[in-house]
């Protein structure tokens, strides 16, 4: 099982080797990007994962879900001009980071694969994205990447909040990879290359958020 990987699924590079083997799973890491991730061969299939997220109880008016938010919502308002279109990617099934950028005045169309499984808003550009607990769960998280870039307008911000993975003792007792849907585990410096590899600027404004300019 493990002479077929050969490439990062973040950021493509052919630097990847065994990291550790959890409860009969399988990780890798890339020596590029510093990205962690679970062997391919051992994602849930679709129905699994779809079924894992209606477990999750984040209610839109929830005040502790929207205090969490805040953590990407502010920094990228401080960001953003006034009235601008959004697109909030990966929203799943309570889109509350949409409702409180609406609330101060900013357009933002929805996306989810699962739940607002519509592509209308992939066909359109925009000037801001957000991915909000939803980038651990890509598949292919360098096309995934590419996608939002093309989506991007220049001089346009995406913002993605996943918990980033620190230190490699904690692994294999980290909550965060204990979620079955989680699939990939980015370090801040993961973000870095990313950007760089199309050209966005980074930066990290606090724990776990990443907010990177199309420039």
């Amino acid at each position: 099982m493990t002479d077929t990987l050969t490439r990062c699924p973040v950021c493509r590079a052919a630097s990847v080797d065994e990291f550790l083997s959890i409860e009969e799973r399988l990780y890798w890491k890339c020596w590029i990007c510093e990205a962690r991730f679970i062997d391919p061969r051992q994602r849930l299939a679709s129905a699994d994962e779809r079924d894992h997220y209606l477990l999750h109880e984040n209610e839109p008016d929830d005040p502790n879900y929207r205090k969490f938010l805040s953590k990407i919502c502010n920094p990228l308002l401080d960001k953003l001009s006034p009235g601008q279109l959004g697109l909030d990617y990966g929203c799943g099934p309570g889109p509350a980071l949409a409702e409180m950028l609406r609330a101060v005045g900013h357009r933002v169309h929805l996306y989810d694969p699962f739940f607002f499984a519509d592509p209308t808003p992939l066909s359109q550009t925009y000037d801001f994205i957000t991915c909000t607990e939803t980038a651990e769960h890509f598949h292919q998280p360098a096309d995934e990447f590419d996608r939002l870039d093309r989506m991007l307008r220049p001089g346009g911000w995406l913002g993605v909040m996943t918990c980033f993975q620190t230190d490699d003792a904690r692994f294999a007792n980290w909550h965060y990879r204990k979620d079955p849907t989680h699939v990939v585990f980015y370090r801040e410096e993961t973000f870095h290359v990313i950007a760089a590899q199309r050209g966005w600027a980074c930066e990290t404004p606090g724990k776990d958020v990443a907010l990177m300019h199309k420039v």
